[in-house]
């Protein structure tokens, strides 16, 4: 008979970790040195800043030999009605990314205006409870359509939960 001996102990390794080099890789196509700038956007831009705009890219000019390296383009996804605030805060936005680079590595802020890719999706509200449904239901017996009187029913519990 056969003996097998006990499987060694099992290390797990985090997902990130895991990848990581697929990350890397993915960020330094679009021109970041460090994916830094992109998950950490909410502290380098602030919070008012970082809730309309995302780092899309950073446009490195080619460099010229015997000249000193130009600085960047910073492109941000900017949702429409806050391009202009973001226009308007340009320079303080540069000074808190140069600031988080350590060095004067963007000269300059792009605007792309289209929608956010949203991580955090606003979450739908519950249903509301029946039984408050019923009590409201009961005060509209003078509308005699009994749609509407559901969905007014309805409507009445959600408020009366908020």
């Amino acid at each position: 008979m056969a003996r097998f001996s006990k499987p060694g102990p099992i290390s797990a390794k985090p997902l990130s970790v895991l990848l990581s080099d697929v990350f890397s890789e993915a960020y330094a196509k679009q021109g970041f040195a460090a994916r830094e700038l992109v998950t950490r956007w909410g502290e380098i831009a602030g919070p008012e800043v970082a809730a309309h705009s995302q780092p899309l890219k950073i446009q490195w000019p080619r460099p010229v030999e015997g000249q000193p390296q130009e600085p960047a383009t910073l492109v941000l996804r900017v949702e429409g009605p806050m391009a202009l605030e973001i226009q308007h805060a340009s320079d303080v936005i540069l000074q808190r990314v140069n600031r988080f680079f350590g060095w004067s590595a963007v000269g300059r802020l792009a605007l792309r205006q289209a929608p956010l890719s949203r991580r955090d999706r606003p979450a739908a509200s519950p249903a509301p409870d029946p039984k408050t449904v019923a009590k409201v239901a009961e005060t509209l017996a003078s509308v005699e359509d009994e749609e509407l009187r559901a969905a007014l029913a309805r409507l009445g519990a959600s408020i009366k939960r908020n």
